[in-house]
């Protein structure tokens, strides 16, 4: 299946540097644009393998909303 996410990038020294902004923590950097796309699919893929396994074995993970002023 193929999803769709917005990729934003900026350049960085002389790097490609981007996220997808709908994924939260999923970066990656490229020499090219190209190699950025690609590596950002890599990255999208490990984070999809990460969630499948248990990263915090014996924690429970909870939940509690906040306010933020802004």
């Amino acid at each position: 299946m193929l999803k769709h996410f917005t990729l934003e990038y900026w350049t960085d020294e002389g790097w490609y540097v981007g996220r997808l902004k709908e994924i939260p923590g999923v970066f990656s950097q490229g020499e090219t644009l190209e190699e950025l796309e690609d590596n950002i699919r890599d990255a999208y893929k490990l984070m999809l393998l990460e969630e499948g396994e248990d990263v915090i074995p014996h924690a429970k993970v909870q939940v509690k909303e906040i306010g933020v002023e802004v």
